[in-house]
């Protein structure tokens, strides 16, 4: 099968769009998984949007996920061209398949001018610098934590290497933090186009980020996570060729909602992206208890009189 063993070079072929017309695409079946995985759905969609703006760069994207998608059907992307102005553009994106509305997203782009800047980082879980973190190279791949912890057999690798600073807070009976820290690279260098570094950037925020904190109510067996909404801001052009930081937290989750934020830093410190998202966290719902049997058939009533032993002769009855 091709791109079986180079997971970076099957998500590069997902994201190659077809035009089947004036601003709208298509993409080919995926033919594994239960459902779609949210975050190729945002990086499809936002490189549609991309497709159509001829000058400036995306800046931000605001989704939310209406169905799950499912393998084995075409993805179909309509563009709509919202404004085109002299320093920004906006589009929104729907995406369907099999005449259903799956994703849709609203995209902003602007030009890149000289202004103001600033840039302070809190502090990231009490550590004083990227430095007192365990090195990428150092950690297990996500996966194989994965894979221990639930007892399924690991997945296909995907296109982002994914590395968990502290990997014992992942297990059932770990105690975790509402912060979580992760080093996160792609599988092999990106071709050198702008769009496509952001569109990786966006299929890796939707990575690990929910178990921010699905992690904090028990075992990955216990819950049905599924993301509602999601919103990337890309505070620079985007380049990814080396190891960044995803770290994120969730401050509140009420209702079964969990809200997560996150940020992505490069290795000297510098935030590429900010991210936010919405989840649902869902215990599963115990399995009704099977209904009473019926009561019996209500008794006949007697057609004969009198009581006892004796009993009415009928006609012809010579007993």
């Amino acid at each position: 099968m091709k791109h079986r063993d180079d997971p970076l070079g099957r998500w590069l072929a997902r994201c190659a769009l077809a035009p089947v017309g004036e601003d709208r695409f298509e993409t080919p079946p995926v033919g594994s998984g239960r459902r779609l995985f949210g975050g190729l759905l945002a990086a499809q969609a936002a490189l549609a949007a991309m497709h159509t703006v001829a000058a400036g760069r995306l800046h931000s994207l605001h989704g939310y996920f209406l169905r799950p998608g499912r393998p084995g059907a075409t993805l179909g992307f309509e563009v709509t061209r919202i404004r085109d102005g002299r320093r920004f553009a906006t589009r929104r994106v729907v995406v369907r398949q099999l005449g259903e509305p799956v994703f849709e997203l609203s995209a902003g782009f602007t030009a890149d001018e000289h202004g103001v800047a600033h840039a302070h980082e809190p502090p990231l879980d009490g550590l004083s610098s990227l430095e007192a973190l365990p090195p990428p190279e150092s950690l297990p791949d996500w996966e194989a934590v994965r894979a221990a912890e639930t007892g399924e057999p690991p997945r296909t690798p995907d296109a982002i290497d994914v590395r968990v600073c502290r990997p014992l807070e992942d297990r059932p009976e770990g105690t975790p933090s509402s912060h979580r820290l992760v080093w996160m690279r792609p599988r092999g260098p990106l071709p050198d186009d702008p769009a496509l570094h952001a569109a990786a950037l966006i299929y890796a925020s939707d990575r690990t980020l929910l178990r921010t904190a699905a992690r904090l109510h028990g075992s990955l067996r216990q819950r049905l996570p599924a993301s509602l909404d999601h919103a990337v801001w890309l505070h620079h052009p985007p380049r990814w060729d080396d190891w960044i930081l995803y770290a994120s937290e969730s401050p509140i989750a009420h209702g079964g909602r969990a809200l997560v934020q996150g940020r992505m830093l490069t290795r000297t410190g510098t935030r590429l992206a900010t991210i936010t998202q919405e989840g649902l966290l869902r215990r599963p719902r115990p399995l009704d208890p099977p209904p009473p049997p019926p009561p019996p058939p209500p008794k006949r009533a007697s057609s004969r009189k009198g009581s006892g032993s004796k009993r009415q002769l009928l006609p012809g009855d010579r007993s």
